[in-house]
This record gives structure tokens, sequence and C-alpha cells, in this order.
């Protein structure tokens, strides 16, 4: 159980807290409800590339990192296709120093061409590493693609393609920070040995004079329900063979998602699970096999990926994979085996809750859900699901006809 305290400045920023009196540290966490879903399709990449120019400098601070390293500080962020999450970890004591920092950079960032130019340069070279130039690692570039046909979630997170991030121009980086970051926009968790009334007094000094902004709504293009199987080979400098196959799955606030979260746990949670028993151990058809779901908010994907054994031929591969998911179509999950995964979840659940920092990003990312108190229910959620539920949405899910399907091949086997 993760208690909190909540109120809401005038100028529409969400405010959060979690006190805990048994640690000398403070964690503040500022979610952002952006991500690369939200680009424009001929400028993708940007959401990403904000998480680097925020820490480039902002007017009254022109170096981030100093002042938080004089206080015993530490930062990181990430960017999803749905979200922007920000964190400083300190003291408890020094805590005033991150709402300084964070609402500095909220209301100045510093828009310079030189800082522009240094993360572009720096974000194109990632780009290259971790997408371009690394075995399979252009497999979300070419899988999105396949499976979304209108949704902004058919590109990833680092972009579409490296020409937009390496032409950003400074007017489309200042119109998408003037759209996005701030106040009202944005959900702010302090926690640790911090109270909520010395919060509430930082949050209207650092925060309530920043301007609320424009509200965005989004309208996204939403998916059409998929009739025809898709497929796509690409054949490339890689040590094995390999498939991909993506089904959509219900988004982030559905029901069903915690039975389609146990279900890949069934398929490959482990040693002892399905995929990983029958496919690797048993038939020896492949090095590596996983099955996972995207957790997107809005409709996401349900994956299973494989590296083939050397000289195993992708049709019995594929054919092997299908032949478990039809089994699961047609029996029901054993009882010892569905507790056993959600078992794994609730100890999953109890371990995030020990980090102050999980904790905190928790309550943002449950805010932005609707109410940070879902997290608190999570584990009921997921012990209600049936080997029934696992069934029907394995029915309705494992179907050819919505699938999509990526053969990554060797130079030598293409």
């Amino acid at each position: 159980m993760v208690d909190f305290n909540r109120f809401t400045l005038a100028n529409g920023l969400r405010v959060l807290v979690h006190e805990d009196t048994t640690t000398p540290m403070a964690v503040l966490n500022i979610l952002y409800d952006v991500g690369a879903r939200d680009e424009d399709p001929e400028k993708t990449g940007f959401a990403h590339l904000f998480e680097h120019l925020m820490f480039g400098g902002s007017v009254n601070i022109p170096n981030y990192d100093e002042p938080l390293q004089r206080v015993g500080g530490e930062n990181n962020a990430f960017t999803s296709n749905d979200i922007t999450n920000y964190y400083i970890t300190l003291p408890a004591e020094n805590i005033e120093t991150a709402f300084w920092l964070e609402s500095d950079r909220m209301l100045n960032l510093a828009f310079s061409e030189k800082s522009l130019e240094t993360q572009i340069n720096v974000v194109s070279e990632e780009f290259k590493q971790r997408y371009l130039n690394q075995p399979y690692g252009d497999i979300w570039l070419k899988l999105r693609p396949l499976a979304y046909k209108k949704h902004a979630y058919r590109w990833a997170t680092i972009g579409k393609e490296l020409s937009h991030i390496e032409d950003a121009k400074m007017s489309d980086v200042k119109a998408f920070f003037n759209k996005h970051y701030n106040p009202q926009n944005a959900i702010l968790v302090a926690g640790g040995n911090v109270k909520t009334e010395d919060v509430k007094k930082l949050a209207q000094k650092w925060f309530e004079p920043i301007p609320s902004g424009e509200k965005y709504n989004r309208n996204l293009a939403q998916e059409e329900q998929q009739t025809e199987a898709r497929f796509e080979t690409v054949k490339a400098n890689v040590p094995l063979n390999a498939i991909y196959i993506a089904f959509k799955m219900p988004g982030r606030l559905s029901e069903d998602y915690y039975a389609f979260d146990l279900l890949s746990d069934i398929l490959s949670g482990g040693k002892s699970s399905r995929l990983h028993n029958s496919l690797l151990k048993e038939q020896q058809l492949f090095s590596d096999i996983n099955a996972y779901i995207s957790s997107s908010l809005d409709p996401g994907l349900f994956i299973v990926e494989g590296k083939l054994v050397e000289g195993v031929s992708i049709e019995s591969a594929e054919a092997a994979i299908w032949a478990e998911l039809e089994k699961i179509k047609t029996q029901l999950v054993d009882a010892d085996e569905l507790t056993k995964v959600k078992n794994k979840v609730e100890s999953v659940l109890v371990f995030s809750e020990m980090s102050l920092l999980d904790k905190a990003m928790n309550l943002a990312y449950y805010e932005l859900l609707g109410d940070a108190d879902i997290l608190n229910q999570e584990a009921a959620k997921y012990l209600k699901v049936s080997a029934e539920d696992i069934q029907r949405i394995s029915k309705e899910t494992f179907d050819k006809n919505s699938s999509s399907t990526l053969y990554y091949l060797t130079e030598e086997n293409a």
C-alpha cells in the first residue's frame, strides 16, 4: 500500500506527496503527458530529443548538473511512446534545489543553437549506434509500421528516420516545448522524508508562477480492425534467423490488460514457461524465445519473438509457435500454472513498492491513468484473472488474419 496526499496548483499542475520518514532521502519526479505518439509524422523523435534538451540548461541555470551535484543529488529521465519522465533523488534536506531546477527549466528552457546542435548530434549518434548499427537494432523501426497503419505508434520513440532529428529546426523545437511542457500537462510527485505542507509551500513558490499554457487535447487516428495477415522479410548481417509475430491487444486501462500480462508470463516467464520448455528445451528449435506486451496507453501489441537454432527452417519454427498458441486457445490453463505466474507478478509489485524512486514514478504514472490509487489495486486485479479469461483473450487475439510477422534473416539465408 502506497499512501499519498494530492493537491492541484492554480495553474493546473497536479502534485502528489508520499511521506516516508524511514529514509533521509527525497525524490522529485515530473511526468509530462507527452510521448512519441504526440509528434508530427514528418517530425518524429522530438519527445526523445527533448529529454536530452531539458538537460542543456535553463535561462537562470546554465549547467543543470552542477548545482545538483553540489547538494548530493542525481538525476535522469526516460521517454516512451506515451510519456516523458524526469526524476531527481537527493538528501531530503536539499529538496528545494530540485524544485528550483525543475521549475526553471519548465518556465525558461534555454533554447540556444549550440545546445540544439549538440543534442541533435548526441541523439543522431544514439540512433546510429543502437538502432542502425546493432544486430536486430532496427526491429521496432520495421515492426511498428507493419503492425500500425494509422496510429502514431507506427514509429519508435527514437523517431521514424534519422533525417527527422538531423533536420530539426529551432522553431519546431520551441513550438513542441510550448505545446507540451507546461504545468497543466505535468504531474509532480515528491516522495521521501518530506511533509505535505512543506511540499505545498515549495510547489506554490517555485511552480505556481509558471503560466498554465494552452490545454493540449489529444486526437489521434485510431487503427482499424486488421483482417489480413501481414508479412515482411528483412535480411541483414545478423548471427541467427529470427521471427517476430505481433498481435493487437487492448490499451493499458482495459480490464483485460491484466490477463494479457499474465498470458505473456505463462508463455515465456522463465525457464519453466511453455515456449521455453517446448520450443527451446524439448524441440530445440530456438536459441531464445520470448512473449511480452508493449503496455501502451492506447491499444498495444502482444509480441512473440525468437531467434532460431542454426539449420532450423523459418517455416518449422513459425509452425511450432502457432501450435503453442493454438494449445492455449483450446485448453484451459492449469490452476497451478496460473497461480505461479500470479505469485510472480505479486512479488514484482511488492518489490517495486520498496524503492522510493519506483513509488514516485508509479504514483505519477497511475495519476496519469486517472487516479494514483489504481496503484494500490493492481495486485487484486491480477489475482482476479481466471483460466477462462486467459482462454478467451487467446481465442480473440491469436488469429493469423490479425497478425503481423517479421522474418529477420541472416544474409546467407535470405
